[in-house]
């Protein structure tokens, strides 16, 4: 097989994506034939064509009908744009000042980073809440509720706050708490909970007591997974052609609803690196088998970060998925920095 013959079936896979991807319409020998000048006649196209679906990168709805793409196609073209994907200077330009407009709360910059990310490609986009890979101490505060009583107020990495009433068995004054919030939170500083289990201190029983509850509680956000992600764009996600069928458009809107939905999809290929792409039957879950995902982590690599996706249909604009959640996963990671200098 020459090079020649090679290139020209790879040129007519990318023509059929592209064009199936900006109009939902199977793609024609002849549409091909008329807009691309590929210098050949219409018959070699439409053995080309047969060529590729026979090798599973396109199939036809009917005998008479133009070529879609198959996940092998999808797949193929992914992997042939160029690694260096991104945004216009002047789109990146336009979101980071969106970004450094609003107040310094994450819940904002994640709520914008889906709402704009959602907007540019037209499907669904979600982000979650940037998350330490194990928390740390930070400070902590004991307020006196009754004489047995005690309010606990933790404040850990990434200012995350905790609080907990703590019984005692003994009466404890705000004097006698205050000296023992300040004991521990010089000893603890910067620690992780197991840190702190490992630690051979000779405590009263009221510290002891107050560090059990430090550590149960530290444990406990340790083996949070995800807080609840911020959806956009699902509106626009089900008003593609794809979700017409009113079954689907519901088995998409009962996938969402589910409490574990996003669990498979955070943690596909959870080790790579930079923008991935997971297409149709690449989902673990099968209830993802016909959707697409776009998904970046953020943040401090092996210390804090989130993921952002963007979910839609197999037939997506993935040029344009890719570059924006690039552009969007690198602002909110400038941002998680910035915010965990500052502590």
């Amino acid at each position: 097989m020459s090079v020649g013959l090679i290139a020209r079936r790879e040129a007519i896979l990318k023509i059929i994506v592209g064009e199936y991807i900006a109009t939902a319409v199977p793609v024609a020998s002849e549409t091909i034939f008329r807009s691309y000048r590929l210098g050949v006649s219409p018959a070699t196209i439409r053995n080309d064509m047969a060529y590729l679906e026979e090798e599973g990168y396109i199939t036809r709805p009917y005998t008479s009908a133009g070529s879609v793409p198959l996940d092998k196609g999808y797949r193929y073209y992914v992997e042939s744009l160029a690694g260096d994907i991104k945004l216009s200077v002047d789109e990146q330009h336009h979101i980071r000042n969106l970004f450094y407009e609003v107040e310094e709360e994450f819940e904002r910059w994640l709520k914008l980073g889906a709402v704009l990310v959602s907007r540019i490609v037209r499907n669904a986009a979600l982000v979650t809440f940037p998350k330490a890979s194990q928390c740390r101490f930070k400070h902590l505060e004991l307020v006196s509720v009754h004489e047995f009583l005690t309010l606990l107020v933790l404040v850990l990495s990434e200012a995350i706050l905790k609080r907990q009433l703590l019984s005692f068995d003994e009466p404890v004054t705000q004097e006698q708490l205050t000296g023992l919030a300040s004991k521990l939170n010089v000893i603890y500083s910067g620690l992780t909970g197991s840190e702190i289990s490992a630690r051979k201190l000779e405590l009263s029983a009221e510290e002891e007591r107050v560090t059990e509850a430090v550590v149960d509680i530290m444990a406990a956000e340790d083996e949070m997974e995800y807080d609840e992600p911020y959806l956009e764009g699902l509106r626009l996600m089900l008003g593609q052609p794809e979700f017409v069928e009113k079954d689907r458009m519901l088995g998409i809107m009962e996938l969402m609803e589910a409490k574990d939905w996003l669990r498979p999809v955070l943690f596909q290929r959870s080790g790579g690196e930079g923008v991935q792409v997971v297409i149709g039957e690449e989902n673990q879950d099968e209830a993802l088998r016909d959707l697409s995902l776009v998904f970046s982590r953020y943040g401090i690599p092996h210390k804090v970060g989130g993921t952002i996706v963007v979910i839609g249909p197999t037939r997506m604009d993935y040029r344009r998925a890719i570059s924006a959640v690039g552009c969007v996963s690198e602002v909110l990671s400038d941002l998680v920095s910035g915010v965990c200098r500052g502590d």
